[in-house]
């Protein structure tokens, strides 16, 4: 990622002395992204109370992961064309919109349409604020910086139930969206003042093809994976089509890319080894991750008998070893440039965390669980910034914002299926055990014990995979700012 300084107008600045303003701005945006949906789903039983339609719930939340996931690469690739600072501001305006019309809803219809909306914007943020800090910041303080974002992150999702509690409470669920319109107004004038990037975009011909065929696919896998297993079986006609049409329009998308010239995920990117890599690992991290996350609250209130509020905080010894490690591994990678032990050392935590949540029943004190969900949170702590660092570090300046969206993708696409494929396998093994006169409780815990099992293995790939990695100097120069 090393570029001329020459290829410039200015040196690239220090983001203490002349962008700490902007890159305020854009993790206040990438919380606002983060925070949504843990903020909206404890609204969801008074929306639900007033809208009805128990049979589309799951689509609020799910809408939302279609939005992001399919803009996410499309606004990317429009960053490193016409400039990251427009888009991003873009990117905001769009996520208010969706925020203002969400809290207008007048059915459950036009609150999953206008999730959809929202979500569209809220890729933009993601990709954006990785793209801009990488544009503004030397890779080899680039983990420290992420550390940050982490801590954030981490706040907002430990947050995230009480907020959405106390706004639902006291000012009515369309709070949950409506708070989003001060705090985005808040980043984009902040951005609009505050952020100037060195170099020029340069400019192209925007691959529509290329777009609209990556949405379809994303779409169809997105659905596949939310409704395979539950509402459809995964051997049903409505499942296979999703699937031939995916296959279908991924062949497509291949065969356009090859031809387009300014192609909106380009394919040489993948012929670097170590981008490839991290682009799988960072799927099965992604399944890894929300399989946890999602099957863990069961666990501790269906079996512990915990409250739905307690569920999340007891979720704590995950999120707090996560963001403190990042801290760490972010001021490791700035001092000596090094990543790939970290991914390793991340793969391997995870696995032993997973093996050590199978081992969970009805027995288990929530203290024993804690201490296991903290390997578990040890492994998120080295892993996840590991992944947006190699993949930034294997491509281009002109690629950057590709990289950024490829491995955010990724990693929604790898924590969609993991929710659908690691839930069928759940309700498979809770309904097996209840046939056999075992209280609720035991098929629970048996459930949970199957999916965390199942999971190790997946991240045992993970960790295998990261042996491969190869470890290339990172350098002290900015990215070119766009």
């Amino acid at each position: 990622m090393t570029e001329r300084l020459s290829e410039a107008p200015a040196p690239p600045r220090s983001p203490a002395r002349s962008s700490g303003t902007a890159i305020a701005a854009m993790i206040i945006a990438m919380a606002l992204a983060t925070l949504d949906n843990v903020i909206v789903s404890t609204a969801m039983p008074t929306i639900l109370g007033e809208f009805g339609g128990l049979d589309q719930l799951a689509w609020v939340v799910t809408a939302y992961t279609l939005g992001v996931a399919a803009a996410s690469p499309v606004w990317g690739k429009l960053g490193d064309m016409y400039g990251r600072r427009g888009v991003f501001l873009t990117t905001i305006a769009l996520f208010v919109l969706g925020s203002v019309l969400c809290g207008l809803a007048q059915d459950m219809g036009q609150l999953i349409a206008f999730r959809v909306v929202q979500g569209i914007g809220g890729g933009g943020l993601l990709v954006g604020t990785i793209a801009i800090l990488v544009d503004l910041i030397p890779p080899l303080e680039m983990g420290k910086w992420q550390a940050v974002m982490s801590a954030v992150m981490g706040g907002a999702m430990i947050s995230g139930p009480l907020v959405g509690g106390y706004l639902t409470d006291t000012f009515g669920w369309r709070w949950c969206f409506l708070i989003n319109v001060p705090l985005g107004a808040l980043a984009f004038i902040m951005i609009a003042v505050a952020l100037r990037l060195p170099g020029k975009p340069r400019r192209g011909r925007i691959d529509y093809a290329g777009a609209g065929l990556l949405i379809v696919v994303i779409t169809a896998l997105v659905v596949v994976a939310t409704w395979a297993g539950t509402k459809y079986s995964w051997y049903s006609p409505v499942i296979l089509g999703l699937l031939v049409l995916a296959a279908v329009t991924g062949v497509a998308f291949y065969l356009n890319e090859r031809r387009a010239s300014e192609p909106i995920l380009p394919l040489n990117i993948f012929r670097n080894a170590n981008f490839s890599l991290i682009t799988v690992i960072g799927f099965l991290v992604g399944c890894a991750l929300f399989a946890a996350l999602t099957f863990l609250p069961v666990f501790v209130q269906a079996v512990q008998g915990a409250s739905a509020t307690n569920s999340g905080l007891l979720l704590l010894p995950v999120l707090l070893p996560m963001v403190l490690v990042n801290v760490v591994v972010g001021r490791v990678v700035a001092r000596t440039g090094k990543y790939r032990a970290q991914a390793i050392l991340g793969g391997a935590l995870m696995v032993v965390g997973l093996l050590l949540l199978s081992t969970m029943d009805t027995e288990t004190s929530r203290l024993t669980s804690a201490v296991f969900m903290t390997f578990f949170g040890l492994g998120l702590g080295f892993l996840l910034p590991t992944t947006v660092l190699v993949a930034l570090n294997s491509v281009s300046p002109d690629h950057t914002g590709v990289a950024s969206s490829s491995v955010n993708l990724f990693r929604i696409i790898g924590g969609t299926f993991g929710v659908s494929v690691m839930g069928a396998v759940f309700a498979s093994r809770v309904g097996a055990v209840m046939t056999t006169g075992d209280a609720y409780r035991d098929a629970v815990a048996s459930g949970a014990s199957r999916v965390f099992l199942l999971t190790a293995a997946v991240s045992f790939a993970g960790f295998a995979a990261a042996w491969f990695i190869k470890e290339t100097p990172l350098t002290r120069i900015a990215g070119s700012g766009r």
